[in-house]
Protein backbone atom coordinates (compact mmCIF):
# COMPACT_ATOMS: atom_id res chain seq x y z
CA UNK A 1 0.00 0.00 0.00
CA UNK A 2 2.99 2.13 -0.06
CA UNK A 3 4.16 4.60 2.78
CA UNK A 4 2.08 6.50 4.58
CA UNK A 5 1.94 10.46 3.21
CA UNK A 6 2.73 12.83 5.98
CA UNK A 7 2.63 16.43 5.28
CA UNK A 8 4.00 18.32 8.12
CA UNK A 9 3.11 22.49 7.94
CA UNK A 10 5.75 24.79 9.05
CA UNK A 11 4.43 27.91 10.25
CA UNK A 12 6.88 30.99 10.47
CA UNK A 13 7.49 34.02 11.35
CA UNK A 14 11.15 35.84 12.23
CA UNK A 15 12.50 32.21 13.54
CA UNK A 16 14.79 32.12 10.98
CA UNK A 17 17.57 30.98 13.52
CA UNK A 18 15.70 27.74 14.20
CA UNK A 19 14.14 27.36 10.84
CA UNK A 20 16.99 24.84 9.53
CA UNK A 21 17.17 22.76 12.75
CA UNK A 22 12.75 22.42 12.50
CA UNK A 23 13.08 21.16 8.90
CA UNK A 24 15.91 19.14 9.12
CA UNK A 25 14.35 17.19 12.06
CA UNK A 26 11.44 16.38 9.75
CA UNK A 27 13.63 15.45 6.55
CA UNK A 28 15.41 12.96 8.66
CA UNK A 29 12.33 11.03 9.27
CA UNK A 30 12.03 7.76 7.83
CA UNK A 31 9.48 5.13 6.60
CA UNK A 32 6.79 7.52 5.68
CA UNK A 33 6.52 9.64 2.40
CA UNK A 34 7.10 13.55 3.42
CA UNK A 35 5.87 16.64 2.08
CA UNK A 36 6.91 20.17 3.92
CA UNK A 37 4.86 23.36 3.58
CA UNK A 38 6.97 25.79 4.95
CA UNK A 39 4.55 29.32 5.31
CA UNK A 40 6.13 32.22 6.09
CA UNK A 41 4.30 34.91 7.28
CA UNK A 42 5.90 38.55 5.92
CA UNK A 43 9.09 37.64 8.44
CA UNK A 44 11.33 40.70 8.64
CA UNK A 45 14.85 38.60 9.45
CA UNK A 46 15.31 36.67 5.82
CA UNK A 47 13.61 33.67 6.92
CA UNK A 48 12.07 33.31 3.71
CA UNK A 49 14.97 33.40 2.16
CA UNK A 50 16.40 30.42 4.19
CA UNK A 51 13.48 28.40 3.35
CA UNK A 52 13.47 28.98 -0.13
CA UNK A 53 17.19 27.76 -0.49
CA UNK A 54 15.90 24.69 1.63
CA UNK A 55 13.32 23.90 -0.68
CA UNK A 56 15.62 24.69 -3.46
CA UNK A 57 18.04 21.71 -2.11
CA UNK A 58 15.09 19.12 -1.22
CA UNK A 59 11.70 18.91 -3.91
CA UNK A 60 9.88 17.43 -0.58
CA UNK A 61 9.86 21.31 0.72
CA UNK A 62 7.76 23.73 -0.85
CA UNK A 63 7.34 27.60 0.38
CA UNK A 64 3.93 29.80 1.22
CA UNK A 65 5.26 33.79 1.02
CA UNK A 66 2.76 36.42 2.70
CA UNK A 67 3.90 39.82 1.41
CA UNK A 68 1.80 40.87 4.44
CA UNK A 69 1.69 40.01 8.03
CA UNK A 70 -1.40 37.94 8.35
CA UNK A 71 -1.31 36.32 11.53
CA UNK A 72 -1.11 32.74 12.99
CA UNK A 73 -4.45 31.42 12.64
CA UNK A 74 -4.52 32.59 8.95
CA UNK A 75 -1.48 30.95 8.22
CA UNK A 76 -1.59 27.49 9.65
CA UNK A 77 -5.61 27.34 7.74
CA UNK A 78 -3.32 27.85 4.80
CA UNK A 79 -0.61 25.54 5.31
CA UNK A 80 -2.96 22.93 6.21
CA UNK A 81 -5.21 23.73 3.28
CA UNK A 82 -2.20 23.22 0.87
CA UNK A 83 -1.31 20.24 2.53
CA UNK A 84 -1.96 16.66 0.71
CA UNK A 85 -1.00 14.09 3.13
CA UNK A 86 -2.90 11.32 4.81
CA UNK A 87 -1.91 12.99 8.06
CA UNK A 88 -1.28 16.21 9.19
CA UNK A 89 1.45 17.92 11.34
CA UNK A 90 1.59 21.14 12.82
CA UNK A 91 5.00 22.14 13.17
CA UNK A 92 5.91 25.77 14.37
CA UNK A 93 9.35 26.78 12.79
CA UNK A 94 11.06 27.07 16.85
CA UNK A 95 10.08 23.30 17.38
CA UNK A 96 11.47 19.91 16.58
CA UNK A 97 10.72 16.27 15.72
CA UNK A 98 12.52 13.23 17.33
CA UNK A 99 14.19 10.62 15.08
CA UNK A 100 11.35 8.30 13.83
CA UNK A 101 8.60 9.94 15.75
CA UNK A 102 6.03 10.10 12.46
CA UNK A 103 6.70 6.29 11.68
CA UNK A 104 5.80 5.88 15.40
CA UNK A 105 2.46 8.16 15.36
CA UNK A 106 1.57 6.60 11.81
CA UNK A 107 2.31 3.23 12.65
CA UNK A 108 -0.64 3.42 15.57
CA UNK A 109 -3.21 5.28 12.80
CA UNK A 110 -2.78 2.47 10.21
CA UNK A 111 -3.45 0.03 12.69
CA UNK A 112 -6.38 1.56 14.56
CA UNK A 113 -8.37 3.33 11.37
CA UNK A 114 -10.50 4.83 14.48
CA UNK A 115 -7.60 7.17 15.71
CA UNK A 116 -7.96 10.50 14.22
CA UNK A 117 -5.49 12.21 16.28
CA UNK A 118 -2.38 10.80 18.13
CA UNK A 119 -0.04 12.73 20.51
CA UNK A 120 3.21 11.73 22.81
CA UNK A 121 5.27 13.13 25.31
CA UNK A 122 7.65 16.06 24.68
CA UNK A 123 11.03 17.31 25.95
CA UNK A 124 10.76 21.33 26.33
CA UNK A 125 14.31 22.42 25.16
CA UNK A 126 15.48 25.11 26.67
CA UNK A 127 18.54 24.57 25.04
CA UNK A 128 20.48 25.62 21.90
CA UNK A 129 21.68 21.79 21.40
CA UNK A 130 18.73 19.20 22.39
CA UNK A 131 19.28 16.71 24.36
CA UNK A 132 18.82 12.71 23.40
CA UNK A 133 15.51 11.80 23.33
CA UNK A 134 14.54 8.83 24.74
CA UNK A 135 13.26 5.59 22.76
CA UNK A 136 12.52 2.97 24.60
CA UNK A 137 9.96 0.10 24.11
CA UNK A 138 6.68 1.61 22.24
CA UNK A 139 3.42 1.19 24.16
CA UNK A 140 0.13 2.70 22.50
CA UNK A 141 -3.03 3.89 24.14
CA UNK A 142 -6.16 4.17 22.32
CA UNK A 143 -9.17 6.24 24.13
CA UNK A 144 -12.89 6.63 22.63
CA UNK A 145 -12.87 10.28 22.23
CA UNK A 146 -15.90 10.26 24.75
CA UNK A 147 -13.21 9.05 27.40
CA UNK A 148 -10.67 11.47 26.17
CA UNK A 149 -12.84 14.59 26.23
CA UNK A 150 -14.05 13.31 29.87
CA UNK A 151 -10.30 13.10 30.59
CA UNK A 152 -10.03 16.48 29.53
CA UNK A 153 -12.95 18.02 31.02
CA UNK A 154 -12.27 16.87 34.64
CA UNK A 155 -8.88 17.66 34.77
CA UNK A 156 -9.75 20.59 32.82
CA UNK A 157 -6.02 20.29 31.42
CA UNK A 158 -4.20 20.65 28.09
CA UNK A 159 -1.90 17.96 28.08
CA UNK A 160 -0.61 18.08 24.30
CA UNK A 161 1.82 21.07 23.66
CA UNK A 162 1.54 20.61 19.63
CA UNK A 163 4.39 19.74 17.78
CA UNK A 164 3.96 15.57 19.00
CA UNK A 165 0.62 15.71 17.17
CA UNK A 166 -0.43 13.98 14.30
CA UNK A 167 -4.05 14.31 12.66
CA UNK A 168 -5.44 12.40 10.45
CA UNK A 169 -6.29 14.91 7.22
CA UNK A 170 -10.27 13.04 6.90
CA UNK A 171 -10.42 14.27 10.85
CA UNK A 172 -9.29 17.59 10.19
CA UNK A 173 -11.43 18.38 7.49
CA UNK A 174 -14.08 17.04 9.36
CA UNK A 175 -13.28 19.59 12.29
CA UNK A 176 -11.59 22.48 10.41
CA UNK A 177 -10.33 25.14 9.78
CA UNK A 178 -8.56 26.82 13.09
CA UNK A 179 -11.17 29.18 14.55
CA UNK A 180 -10.17 32.79 14.09
CA UNK A 181 -12.15 33.53 17.10
CA UNK A 182 -10.16 31.26 19.40
CA UNK A 183 -6.53 33.06 18.68
CA UNK A 184 -5.15 31.71 22.17
CA UNK A 185 -6.53 28.34 22.40
CA UNK A 186 -7.15 27.39 18.91
CA UNK A 187 -4.69 24.23 19.33
CA UNK A 188 -6.52 23.01 22.09
CA UNK A 189 -10.14 23.34 20.28
CA UNK A 190 -9.22 21.37 17.76
CA UNK A 191 -7.53 18.81 19.72
CA UNK A 192 -11.01 18.47 21.57
CA UNK A 193 -12.70 18.97 18.13
CA UNK A 194 -11.28 16.17 17.06
CA UNK A 195 -12.22 13.91 19.68
CA UNK A 196 -15.78 14.55 19.19
CA UNK A 197 -15.27 12.81 15.90
CA UNK A 198 -12.40 9.70 16.08
CA UNK A 199 -10.58 8.28 18.71
CA UNK A 200 -7.52 9.58 20.20
CA UNK A 201 -3.99 7.41 20.35
CA UNK A 202 -0.94 7.73 22.48
CA UNK A 203 2.52 7.07 21.69
CA UNK A 204 4.58 6.10 24.40
CA UNK A 205 7.78 5.18 25.85
CA UNK A 206 9.76 7.46 23.95
CA UNK A 207 9.77 10.64 23.29
CA UNK A 208 8.33 12.28 19.89
CA UNK A 209 8.93 15.96 19.67
CA UNK A 210 10.95 18.84 21.23
CA UNK A 211 9.10 21.90 22.07
CA UNK A 212 11.45 25.30 22.39
CA UNK A 213 10.86 27.12 25.32
CA UNK A 214 11.80 30.84 24.73
CA UNK A 215 11.15 34.46 25.49
CA UNK A 216 8.62 34.41 21.93
CA UNK A 217 6.19 31.75 23.09
CA UNK A 218 2.79 32.31 23.25
CA UNK A 219 3.23 31.04 26.86
CA UNK A 220 5.52 33.44 28.00
CA UNK A 221 4.02 36.51 26.15
CA UNK A 222 0.42 36.28 26.32
CA UNK A 223 0.16 34.01 29.33
CA UNK A 224 2.51 34.58 31.66
CA UNK A 225 1.73 31.89 33.78
CA UNK A 226 3.92 32.15 36.46
CA UNK A 227 1.64 35.40 37.37
CA UNK A 228 -2.12 34.81 38.79
CA UNK A 229 -3.33 37.40 35.89
CA UNK A 230 -1.68 35.04 33.15
CA UNK A 231 -2.53 31.88 35.08
CA UNK A 232 -6.00 33.32 35.07
CA UNK A 233 -6.21 34.12 31.16
CA UNK A 234 -5.03 30.83 30.26
CA UNK A 235 -7.49 29.39 32.24
CA UNK A 236 -10.33 31.82 30.45
CA UNK A 237 -8.55 30.82 27.10
CA UNK A 238 -9.25 27.23 28.29
CA UNK A 239 -12.50 27.52 28.80
CA UNK A 240 -13.70 29.11 25.76
CA UNK A 241 -12.25 26.33 24.20
CA UNK A 242 -14.33 23.90 25.81
CA UNK A 243 -17.36 26.17 24.79
CA UNK A 244 -16.87 26.61 21.39
CA UNK A 245 -16.42 22.55 20.75
CA UNK A 246 -18.82 21.34 23.53
CA UNK A 247 -21.65 24.31 24.07
CA UNK A 248 -24.18 21.80 25.99
CA UNK A 249 -21.43 20.65 28.32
Amino acid sequence: MGLPRVSVVVPCYNYRRFLSDSVGSVLGQEGVDLEVVIVDDASSDGSVDLANEIATKDSRVRVLEHKHNVGHIATYNEGLAAATGDYLVLLSADDMLTGGSLLRATALMEANPSVGMTYGRVIQLRTATPPPARVGRIRWRVWKGADWLALRATSVRNVIMCPEVVMRADAYRNVGPYRADLPHSGDFAMWLAAATVADVGFVGGCDQAYYRVHGQNMHMTTFDIDKDDGLLSDLTYRSMAFEAVLPTA
